[in-house]
């Protein structure tokens, strides 16, 4: 043909093999994979496919080598191809060839030990096509590809499929098998018979003609000018597609890109004489031990926790699984970039005169490294002039390039950083924090009022004013201690109010509503005057500690100068990610410069008023810096680790030794040994602020507050209805509805006017004086009842 308009793939495309292969490997945690592959059109177009499916799950093909197809290839040069194999860093191996020049691989690889522990070997579906169509193979054979993988077309189990093994079985008397590929040969001859009866039965008419196109090349064995063209091409082609059969592979019917539907594969392990299945793999739902016609009758569920396969017997006769991955025995060895501080030395340093390196974060990589599984031979290389602190942004940076192939040291794990290298588990737990320089406070003639905050003293001062208040409209009308002209009014208000913080208060409440509002308030005043009490006990006797900075928020609002250490994080962290002007930030490069700068203050040219740096730098710093204060909370959390290149397996196992150093014991003890080097006897703690503040208490005065908002709506509410009783046509008049300053008038009159109590009270006696007189007359009139009754009966 001169195009590929008419074609139509009756298997599946290698793209879903491919794809297979990739989330595979994803599955077992590998990240790269070696791949050998027939230097043709097919091998080549597959592992590109492969290439593509892994970057996808972020694998990838660490190497790949071709074999010519010639015939001629020998052993030595397969040889030669495995050795390099074999020096490479990746042991998972994709084997993309035919069958000769794959069971010659496996021979070699056999013979050189890459067929044992450690190694992964799978190959695309040309090992289970020949497995299916001439076994059972020799054994010298089947040993050398013991626990390799392979990938076999899914064809679903049927009677149909079953009887036509057994005739096919005796048709060639067991001397020759059929592979998935047969299979899909039957059924495309069927589904071209199916499609020409359709188009038979559609009145269509078979008929060639002459296609002037087709020229024979001169000299050549092709005559394609024999050749003639089916005029109903189209037509077929359209039955073809339309066609919806179940053949002896499953449902024969095609997606839009003219391919079959529904694409799975059987995952196979070798093992002994023969081969075991280990599970499916669908484009529907991946990876799984169920069968795909079973899951395509569920919704599609591709999620790492619906993936399985049963155990595999690996290279080797292991069910271990295989790492996929040692370090590469080829001569090289790690370049391992190294900064050269010029302060905190105790960290890391250079030792002078050579290109070895001490500290706590080298000993920590050494004892980690001495914990791998395997030998890591490695270098380390000095990074920095060696004049001041080097940055460590651009030493992550040269690992993205290649230049060095991990980076140790006191490197803080930060977001940016993350996003190009891979870190192992922190093995410091470094957050930022504020140093600040602190002074004694003594103990003045207003020290009684450090205990609580100015905020504080203002809402209990306001809430004394208000519980007098409350307490005086809920008492004005009925108790005449709360009566008389204004100015003794305001008085007592007042007095009450300030009274109640002793307990002192001579008025006494006669309402019920007073009652409830003071009862609370006292509680209130209780919890008050003992927090006050024990906090200005403390002040007093207690030597207290003052700094002007609080923490990170007050260095915010203010525009002091702030210091930070030369080559951290700190600079871009303080103005790209709080704002705070460059022009405020001071280079530091030593724990002496910070001290000067403390010392002289943020008046001063060179001076700082605080230091922002990572907490293990600054816990040693105090070490020895005893009139300064980390002031605040830390307010970053993160940590120092080693950083490798994105997705190496290196940086996972380094992980596992730190946890391993840190539950030994061992990692603290490295600790000490460098950085317990304490000179101060004080306290070391984090400075914090002794007063009271008013998110202490807000609860106690909420509650208070509720307490008087609820009296005042009971108490108005009876002074309406009260209102209301006493003048009812005034709320009925239209007229004098109308008159709201009226209305209001009387209210307020209402409001002051002496409520007489006395005479309710009389008013009660009056009440029983009358029901007894009652109870006085029914008892005579009974008596007189009864002796009439004994005159007559006598």
């Amino acid at each position: 043909m001169l195009d590929f308009s008419f074609q139509v793939r009756t298997t599946q495309s290698d793209l879903y093999q491919m794809a297979a292969i990739a989330e595979l490997v994803d599955y077992y945690g590998w990240k790269q994979v070696t791949a050998i592959f027939i230097d043709d059109d097919y091998g080549r177009n597959g592992i590109a496919a492969l290439s593509d499916k892994l970057a996808e799950r972020r694998c990838k093909i660490s190497y790949k080598v071709g074999i010519p197809p010639d015939t001629d290839f020998s052993q030595g040069d397969i040889m030669d191809i495995l050795v390099k194999v074999a020096l490479m860093e990746s042991r998972v191996v994709v084997l993309h060839v035919n069958p000769n020049l794959g069971f010659r691989t496996f021979s070699v690889a056999k013979y050189l030990g890459m067929m044992g522990n450690g190694y992964v070997w799978i190959a695309t579906d040309w090992l289970s096509s020949y497995l299916d169509s001439f076994s059972p193979l020799s054994s010298e054979t089947m040993n050398t590809m013991q626990g390799v993988l392979t990938l076999r077309h899914y064809t679903p189990d049927s009677d149909r499929k079953k009887s036509f093994f057994s005739r096919w079985s005796k048709m060639t008397g067991g001397s020759l098998g059929l592979n998935a590929y047969g299979l899909y040969a039957y059924d495309s001859v069927w589904l071209v018979a199916h499609a020409i009866d359709a188009f038979l039965d559609q009145g269509g008419v078979i008929s060639f003609s002459k296609d002037p196109r087709l020229i024979s090349a001169e000299g050549g064995e092709l005559h394609l000018d024999a050749m003639n063209i089916f005029d109903s091409g189209t037509f077929l082609l359209k039955n073809i597609l339309k066609s919806d059969l179940i053949g002896l592979t499953g449902p024969l019917k095609f997606d839009s890109d003219r391919s079959l539907i529904l694409p799975a594969y059987d995952i196979i392990n070798v093992i002994g004489t023969g081969y075991r299945r280990i599970g499916y793999w669908s484009n529907y739902s991946g990876l799984s031990t169920v069968p795909p016609e079973t899951l395509y009758m569920r919704p599609p569920n591709r999620s790492s926790a619906n993936q399985h396969l049963y155990s595999v017997i690996w290279p080797g006769d292991t069910v271990l699984k295989p790492r996929g991955w040692v370090f590469p025995n080829n001569g090289k060895q790690l370049r391992v970039g190294v900064p050269i501080r010029v302060s905190f030395k105790e960290f890391v340093t250079r030792v002078p005169g050579t290109d070895m390196f001490k500290g706590f974060c080298v000993d920590v990589f050494t004892a980690a490294v001495s914990l791998l599984p395997y030998a890591v031979p490695y270098q380390f290389i000095p990074f920095g002039n060696g004049k001041e602190n080097p940055s460590y942004t651009e030493l992550v940076n040269l690992i993205t390039t290649g230049f060095f192939d991990a980076a140790i040291g006191d490197i803080a794990i930060v977001t940016n950083r993350t996003k190009i290298v891979d870190f192992t588990q922190p093995y410091v737990a470094s957050g930022l924090v504020v140093v600040a320089p602190f002074r004694k406070l003594k103990s003045g003639s207003w020290s009684f009022l450090r205990p609580f905050s100015p905020l504080m003293w203002t809402v209990t001062g306001c809430f004394f004013i208000v519980i007098g208040t409350v307490v005086w409209i809920l008492e004005h009308r009925i108790n005449d201690e709360f009566r008389g002209p204004p100015k003794r009014q305001i008085i007592t208000v007042l007095w009450f109010s300030l009274s109640t913080l002793f307990f002192s208060h001579r008025e006494n409440t006669l309402s019920t509503l007073g009652r409830f509002v003071l009862l609370i308030w006292l509680f209130v005043v209780l919890i008050i005057n003992s927090s006050y009490t024990a906090s200005l006990t403390s002040i007093l006797t207690v030597q207290q500690l003052f700094s002007p900075i609080s923490g990170i928020e007050s260095l915010k609002e203010g525009d002091e100068p702030i210091g930070y250490q030369v080559g951290s994080f700190v600079e871009h962290y303080l103005s790209e990610e709080l704002g705070i002007s460059k022009s405020r930030l001071v280079a530091l490069g030593s724990p002496e410069a910070y001290a000067k700068a403390l010392k002289i203050g943020p008046k001063k040219k060179g001076g700082v008023a605080a230091v922002v740096d990572e907490l293990a730098y600054v816990e040693h710093f105090l070490s020895s810096q005893c009139t300064y204060r980390i002031v605040g909370q830390e307010f970053t959390k993160s940590g120092w680790g080693f950083a490798f290149p994105r997705d190496s397996p290196l940086a996972v196992d380094m992980s596992t030794a730190i946890l391993a150093l840190s539950e030994s014991g061992d990692l603290q003890r490295i600790h000490d040994k460098w950085l317990m080097h304490s000179s101060c006897s004080s306290d070391t703690t984090e400075l914090e602020s002794n007063r009271l503040e008013l998110k202490s208490f807000w609860g106690l005065f909420l509650i208070c507050g509720l307490a008087c908002f609820l009296a005042l709506c009971i108490y108005f509410l009876q002074i309406i209805r009260q209102l209301n009783r006493d003048d009812p046509t005034e709320c009925t008049s239209p007229v004098q509805g109308s008159s709201h300053s009226g209305r209001i008038h009387r209210l307020l009159s209402l409001m002051d006017e002496k409520k007489d109590m006395s005479r309710q009270k009389n008013k009660r006696k009056v009440e029983r004086s009358f029901s007894e007189s009652d109870k006085d007359a029914e008892l005579g009139r009974n008596t007189k009842r009864k002796g009439m009754e004994i005159n007559s009966s006598s």
